[in-house]
């Protein structure tokens, strides 16, 4: 057999599909039915081995009390990703304020699968890029959404929580300045998103203010060799500042030939890290800032389970949170 629809436990029953629907559906129009009739229904309903559709269900129901979290990596990192935290933040928010949670683990941005959400109230989202048009569907269709990192797609409309990177990028190069840093190396992935944008504006901007001067290089970490780090010191550079994203990818290859020309951080050469690198990293504390990802995760549920149930607070659809400062152990002043 196939699955159980309505109308075959109305005719199991020896009732309409309407007064099954209203049994099933708990009732919620008010209709008079007795208890005999009830009954039966429900004992068709599980002889048949009937399963309701979850789809359904939700469109029959103002809510269900279930949020949706949809990541573009696998949804279960290690504990030392980057991702770890943030979804430790949405677990616990989303206990207490009583949801549960769905994890839709494909990691395709194809439209047929991001469509699936809406098996939930709404969805967290979690990626460093958008998937515009499949988003663009949920938006206009007035499916609650809420991307966990700043998003500036779509003209804006995407609500989201995220870090506010610019300043804490500022008051790094701030730091190096008053050390009497004067040529900073600047090192950023080669893709575009608006998180590595917002680092690269806030840096630009503060060693404009400080009159440094700044050179950006793009780079996945896998072409920095020791005789990169040997040119830019020998060209004056006393301060590299690297980009951290999910991968880690630019701080871990910057590591790696630091190490092979043998050049001593703080000693040789300061070190800024725009975020925090991986936990278990050797060596001295590298100087930077937290990104508040535990918080970015509460605080996105709480944005979510405010367009869900609009009045229950978060009037705004775009939040920034502020990154704390990490002294570390990586700056030094210029002799």
């Amino acid at each position: 057999m196939g699955r159980v629809r309505q109308a075959d436990i109305a005719r199991v029953a020896g009732v309409s599909q309407a007064t099954v629907s209203v049994v099933l559906g708990g009732n919620r129009t008010g209709v008079r039915l007795s208890e005999g009739t009830r009954l039966r229904v429900l004992e068709a309903a599980e002889r048949l081995g009937y399963v309701p559709d979850p789809v359904s269900s939700r469109l029959t129901a103002a809510h269900n009390n279930l949020l949706g979290v949809y990541t573009f990596t696998p949804a279960f990192p290690d504990i030392a990703d980057a991702y770890y935290p943030i979804l430790a933040g949405v677990e616990a928010e989303a206990a207490a304020l009583g949801k549960d949670l769905i994890m839709f683990t494909a990691s395709s941005a194809a439209p047929d699968r991001i469509r699936r959400t809406r098996l939930a109230d709404g969805c967290l989202f979690l990626g460093r890029h958008v998937p515009v048009d499949a988003i663009a569907g949920l938006l206009d269709a007035g499916f609650p959404i809420v991307y966990i990192g700043r998003r500036t797609e779509l003209d804006g409309r995407i609500p989201h929580v995220g870090a506010d990177y610019v300043s804490a990028s500022a008051e790094v190069i701030t730091r190096l300045a008053r050390a009497g840093h004067r040529r900073v190396r600047y090192l950023r992935e080669p893709d575009e998103a608006p998180s590595s944008g917002d680092r690269e504006r806030g840096v630009r901007g503060a060693a404009a203010d400080a009159g440094l001067s700044l050179a950006v290089t793009r780079t996945d970490g896998t072409d920095l060799t020791p005789a990169t780090i040997a040119g830019w010191l020998a060209d004056g550079v006393t301060a590299l500042v690297v980009e951290e994203t999910d991968t880690f990818a630019v701080f871990d290859g910057t590591r790696r030939a630091l190490r092979a020309a043998g050049v001593s951080v703080p000693g040789d050469v300061s070190l800024a890290v725009l975020g925090r690198p991986p936990g278990g990293t050797a060596g001295p504390v590298v100087s930077g800032f937290e990104v508040p990802r535990r918080a970015l995760g509460r605080a996105a549920v709480r944005l979510l389970a405010s367009l869900v149930e609009p009045g229950t607070g978060e009037p705004s659809p775009h939040r920034l949170l502020t990154c704390p400062p990490v002294a570390g152990e990586t700056i030094a002043p210029v002799a």
